[in-house]
């Protein structure tokens, strides 16, 4: 946002006031400048001058050839093509050596045989206005041979505000707002301002009837009488100083209210509007409106729309209509000053790629009482510059509103505590009282009353009065302090440290990554999960249509993600840590109960050819393990169940992971996924995918007791590798193999790893064959081949207690 530092001088008196310091003062107590800029720089160089003589061009009909007194002492000759000029005028000159907007270096020239030096220039020449007619001719008789900003006191300084710091503060959105600041700043007066309105006639006024609740005021004022006028200077220098392309005088005007209060307001050519009055309403299914950039938008029911009889007139807080703007000749106005609410203006407005400075201001919730005064001051104005306009009826003003303005009680020593720096009340007082809020002393403190223009979206606890009071006296005046007081470590979060050891091990040795998935669960994956008998925690106002549920597991979120990243790979590895909502675990809030959860997914290709593949299940099993080890939860069980934990997992292929001593504690599962899944879920492909999830709760986890950290010696004595091959029936468990052979160790066999497992028409049907690696190694002595033979006879008769055998 551009802010006019003469703009400003119309509202409290900045004599002597360096602009960047003032920029250095906003930033520090009210809003971020981002830059400060001279306006128009290159009008120091462009001077006054005085047209002496003006003759005709002996060669050209359409040139003519004037003598101008600039305050050097001796005389110009300038060649001018334009129409208007004549000997007595004050104009704007640009000597040899100016440079104009466009990089334009005015030099020594002659034309049609006559030497000019200089330029005599019209608005447009000097970037004011679009006006190329004639040269600008100046108003009064300014001295001669003055720099043109300083002699029509134009010279203007440009402050330009970072948007953002202006967010939560609509007041600041004209240059009164912000003035008041800078007023507070300054220990200055804030100017008066008359925005009453003027006398008005006694006809009715328009009629105004409001449909749609996004209009909280909606205020219409007639005018009649209205003729073509000129914006004055002073008010186009401020315009464009601010960004604002001056037009003409009504649309000027408009856009100075709007720049000097921050209330958007817009003028209707009243012969175009219909006798019925002004409708706000919103838009109907495929209706159209022209705006005034000439583009016809196709409008939805959400679009707020000013009518007039059944015709939009106007997109409500952005930009008018082409058929009912104002143009030359117009004569009867109709004043538009309301309040739209920000959500329907900013959706409207991203919806069409249309945003404008009304647009801005209405996003950011304006002060319903502004627009009364925004229509006095537009009206005033207006009279200041044609008198003969009248105002033939009484005000218009509808729409269900009410004054945001509040009262807040403020404890002072609540303040100093706070701020940490002893502020007097009455120095308190002073400071709010700097920024028009009332403040009254009581018994238990002060009671400050908030205007409407800072109760708006803004000021409504004591803390929001105590921020005020911190900014008001400065926090670079604030002395630094020490810390004081005891430094209390912060409590264990036990949780997250064990989610972070997941994650850490997990992305790291295991090759998995992590995945951050919504908590919603699309309707699409419960249905193919079957998961309609459970019940789940719904939102009103979905992210996305079709996924209201909030998820129970994460688990099934993992699921859903598996087709995107299985895309090109032989193989997917992703884990997330998240939460589930469980609606039957009511809080003491109400709130749903939470269920933190480590989900697991493993999917590959299955082999093409004949070798070995554990199968994604045994893998899966193995990173469970090692993961739960690596945290040291020492007692782990794979156990078989019956019943399925959820039920699309595979009716046979699934564990439940079990940890503690004797039965153990389940803390989740393990299993394969259905197969029935693969085509839904999109990973069948080209190769049949085998798939292996696991659910593991970290609350479960966390009531376990670890075994703490340990340390083993590097082995005194050496071990040699041994393989066995195990034929055994398909109901006895793996683990009771690895038990058997365990035993036959006598705390010898160690690092025992499946290699192998085949199943065949030589084993007879039930059977299947698995291979190990293991080392026999002692802590005590070397161990020999007479050692391992008496392992092997130790291991057969432990495998024939079960109903297993080595394979010859």
């Amino acid at each position: 946002m551009l802010i006019s530092m003469r703009w400003l001088g119309r509202h409290v008196d900045l004599s002597g006031v360096d602009p960047e310091q003032l920029a250095l003062d906003l930033t520090l107590s009210t809003a971020e400048v981002e830059g400060v800029e001279r306006f128009a720089p290159y009008l120091s160089d462009v001077v006054v001058g005085h047209v002496l003589e003006r003759e005709k061009h002996p060669d050209a009909d359409k040139l003519c050839i004037c003598k101008l007194d600039v305050g050097t002492g001796e005389s110009l000759q300038i060649v001018c093509g334009a129409p208007n000029v004549a000997a007595g005028q004050r104009v704007a000159v640009a000597t040899v050596g100016t440079v104009l907007p466009g990089d334009f270096k005015i030099k020594k020239s002659k034309i049609r045989g006559v030497h000019s030096v200089g330029m005599i220039c019209s608005e447009r020449e000097l970037g004011l206005s679009d006006e190329h007619d004639g040269i600008w001719v100046l108003p009064g008789e300014p001295t001669t041979g003055a720099p043109v900003a300083e002699a029509l006191g134009i010279d203007d300084w440009v402050l330009e505000i970072d948007n953002k710091s202006l967010t939560h503060r609509p007041d600041l959105w004209g240059h009164r707002g912000v003035a008041r600041e800078v007023a507070a700043i300054l220990d200055r007066p804030l100017l008066p301002l008359d925005t009453s309105l003027p006398e008005l006639g006694g006809a009715d006024p328009v009629k105004v009837l409001v449909e749609s609740p996004a209009c909280s005021r909606y205020i219409g004022l007639s005018i009649d009488g209205v003729g073509e006028g000129k914006t004055p200077d002073w008010m186009r220098c401020m315009l464009l100083a601010t960004g604002q392309r001056p037009i003409d005088l009504l649309v000027d005007l408009s856009n100075f209210v709007m720049g000097d209060l921050g209330q958007p307001n817009h003028t209707f050519d009243r012969d175009q509007l219909a006798r019925d009055g002004i409708l706000v309403r919103e838009a109907r299914e495929g209706e159209t409106l022209v705006t005034l950039d000439e583009v016809e938008r196709k409008l939805r029911p959400a679009d707020l729309l000013i009518c007039s009889g059944d015709k939009a007139v106007a997109l409500a807080g952005i930009m008018g209509g082409q058929d009912s703007k104002v143009q030359q000749g117009t004569g009867r106005l109709l004043l538009e000053v309301a309040c739209f609410e920000p959500v329907p203006v900013r959706r409207t407005s991203a919806r069409l790629g249309l945003r404008t400075d009304s647009s801005a201001r209405f996003e950011k919730h304006l002060d319903p009482t502004l627009p009364l005064k925004a229509a006095g001051h537009f009206a005033r104005l207006l009279q200041e510059f044609q008198p003969d306009v009248t105002f033939p009826a009484s005000l218009a003003d509808a729409g269900d509103w009410s004054d945001p303005a509040c009262e807040v009680a403020l404890n002072p020593d609540q303040v100093r505590r706070s701020l940490g720096v002893g502020i007097s009340d009455e120095e308190m007082s002073a400071l709010l009282s700097s920024i028009d809020f009332g403040v009254q002393a009581n018994e238990k403190g002060l009671m400050v009353s908030v205007p409407s223009n800072r109760a708006t979206k803004d000021i409504a606890i004591e803390m929001d009065l105590i921020e005020e009071v911190g900014r008001l006296y400065r926090y670079g005046n604030i002395p630094e302090r020490h810390l004081t007081g005891a430094l209390v470590p912060p409590p264990v979060d036990h949780r997250r440290e064990l989610a972070e050891s997941c994650r850490d091990l997990l992305a790291g040795g295991a090759r998995f990554h992590e995945t951050l998935s919504y908590s919603f669960q699309s309707d699409a994956l419960h249905q193919m999960l079957g998961l309609d008998g459970e019940s789940y925690v719904s939102v009103i106002n979905p992210v996305q249509e079709g996924s209201a549920r909030i998820r129970r597991q994460v688990l099934p979120s993992l699921l859903g993600l598996l087709e995107p990243n299985r895309r090109q790979r032989d193989e997917v590895r992703l884990f997330e840590i998240g939460k589930g909502y469980l609606p039957e675990q009511v809080s003491d809030r109400g709130e749903p109960g939470e269920v933190h959860e480590l989900a697991l997914v493993l999917c590959k290709a299955r082999q093409s050819d004949t070798s070995f593949d554990e199968g994604c299940l045994a893998r899966l099993m193995a990173v469970v393990q090692d993961l739960l080890s690596s945290l040291e939860f020492r007692e782990l069980q794979f156990v078989a169940v019956e019943q399925a934990p959820v039920s699309w997992v595979h009716p046979v292929r699934r564990v439940e992971l079990r940890v503690g001593s004797g039965d153990g504690a389940c803390v989740g599962f393990v299993a394969e996924l259905d197969p029935g899944l693969a085509t839904p879920l999109g990973i069948d492909g080209e190769l049949v995918s085998d798939t292996a999830v696991a659910s593991i709760s970290l609350d479960a986890l966390l009531e376990q007791e670890r075994s703490g950290g340990s340390y083993n010696p590097l082995p005194r004595y050496p071990g040699f590798k041994i393989d066995v091959a195990i034929v055994a029936p398909e109901e006895v468990p793996a683990r009771d193999l690895s038990g058997v052979i365990e035993k036959a160790g006598k705390g010898n066999a160690k690092d025992l790893v499946v290699f192998d497992l085949f199943r065949g028409d030589q084993l007879g049907a039930g059977r299947r064959s698995l291979a190990y690696h293991l080392v026999l190694q002692s802590d005590k002595k070397t161990l020999t081949d007479k050692d391992a033979q008496s392992f092997l006879r130790r291991l057969e008769r432990g495998l024939g207690e079960i109903g297993a055998e080595l394979r010859s």
